[in-house]
């Protein structure tokens, strides 16, 4: 199997060629021809900052939120800031405390919205598919409608890639969502979490704080023989802001205890007979 060599892309999940002797992916190439400015983009990233005096703060509780967090507070000193975790019903107990200590340690007002994502999950377990881009745009939506009833411009998320080549973006109603953590490399956010009261709870798959990601995982795998996160994850390999070795632990199929599949398929409604485990 092809594997490119720039990335942790192969293919099962991309195109390769063999360009003058070397395998890439067509995302690769694309890259090498576009590069992403990483200079330019901090500086955006500043300049933006610099013009924030209020903001929600997308959180969850995992730990890019709570890096972003971190940085919009003690980095960016941003005069106002709220942090608003969306629980979609099957957000880990571990992430829900580790907001609540952190926001508390920070002295950041802490507020939780519920609901319930059943629909978006039971779809995605049921047709073996990934959750996350449906969850991700109904999250980002209520947290545009959530800042333009309170009076907020500005979303700061967790993201570490950007927007194409710019670390933000322009929500409809005027709202601006600003990726703080665009081309952070993930030892740069380890090293905060390790000045902060964080504690990484044992979740299976890349996440600190969603119960559904593990047992999507586990589906896709077997029924594509690989990661739905793998095309991610390998764009944080190409940017640099992830090692190859540390790619490849993240994307190995991941082991779901028994626990949390009972949990998971209790608050679903579903059997495991129905999904052909």
């Amino acid at each position: 199997m092809l594997r490119c060599s720039l990335c942790v892309n192969d293919e099962r999940t991309s195109r390769i060629d063999i360009i003058d002797g070397r395998p890439l992916c067509r995302e690769c190439q694309v890259y090498l021809k576009h590069p992403v400015d990483r200079e330019k983009i901090r500086r955006e990233l500043e300049e933006i900052m610099g013009k924030v005096e209020r903001a929600v703060v997308a959180y969850s509780g995992g730990k890019d939120s709570v890096v972003a967090l971190y940085l919009a507070k003690e980095v960016y000193k941003v005069p106002e800031l709220e942090a608003v975790m969306i629980d979609h019903g099957l957000m880990a107990e571990e992430a829900i405390e580790n907001a609540k200590r952190i926001a508390e340690y920070l002295d950041v007002p802490f507020r939780i919205l519920r609901y319930d994502y059943s629909d978006i999950f039971r779809n995605a377990l049921l047709k073996a598919q990934s959750p996350c881009r449906a969850c991700s745009r109904r999250t980002m939506e209520k947290l545009r409608k959530y800042a333009l009833r309170h009076g907020y411009i500005y979303i700061i998320t967790g993201h570490e890639l950007p927007f194409g080549h710019h670390p933000y973006r322009l929500m409809s109603g005027g709202v601006i969502q600003v990726r703080l953590l665009s081309m952070m490399t993930e030892k740069e956010r380890f090293e905060i979490l390790r000045k902060l009261p964080f504690e990484f709870p044992e979740l299976p798959g890349y996440t600190t704080n969603c119960l559904i990601l593990g047992p999507a995982l586990q589906l896709y795998w077997k029924k594509h023989n690989h990661s739905f996160e793998h095309r991610r994850i390998a764009a944080l390999v190409r940017y640099g802001l992830m090692s190859r070795e540390r790619a490849e632990e993240q994307l190995k199929k991941p082991e779901v205890p028994e626990e949390q599949w009972r949990l998971v398929l209790k608050k679903l409604g579903l059997e495991k007979e129905k999904l052909n485990l």
